[in-house]
């Protein structure tokens, strides 16, 4: 079953159950997702939807920190809801020792050996943590293990 038809069921799901947070955290998700599906005039596959999701909860997780930062705890706490929400649409999160395990694999398997080729060992990894693991800190890690 495709990701769209996981949280089109979800939604009804939520309706059902008069779960108002969760119905508008589902149906802004199948909106972007539709928007996209508009502007490309294509339909997206799993993975691009798994894109979506996950800049969806990034844009969640700084609005999340300002929030909390302004003390206003109250659009804070439903931001942290839609972030639960949208995380178990993504696939699981990768481990520490995962992430470090395919940097590893990925650096060789490019011959990466200085800075200049940290966009390589990048271009690699991205589709392999496609959802599962944040960029940035993946590319701090290759940062690290590239000077």
């Amino acid at each position: 079953m495709s990701l769209v038809n996981q949280l089109k069921d979800q939604m009804k799901d939520a309706m059902r159950a008069k779960e108002k947070v969760r119905l508008g955290t589902i149906r802004m998700a199948l909106a972007a997702v539709k928007q996209i599906e508009v502007d490309t005039r294509e339909t997206l596959t799993n993975e691009q939807t798994i894109a979506v999701l996950t800049k969806m909860v990034k844009q969640r997780r700084d609005s999340l920190a300002q929030y909390a930062a302004a003390g206003r705890n109250d659009l804070a706490q439903i931001e942290a809801e839609e972030i639960q929400i949208l995380e178990k649409f993504l696939p699981q999160p990768l481990t520490e020792e995962e992430i470090a395990a395919l940097v590893d694999a990925s650096i060789i398997e490019m011959s990466a050996s200085s800075m200049a080729d940290m966009g390589k060992v990048m271009g690699a990894l991205k589709p392999k943590v496609l959802g599962r693991a944040d960029m940035a800190s993946i590319g701090a890690m290759i940062k690290a293990k590239l000077q």
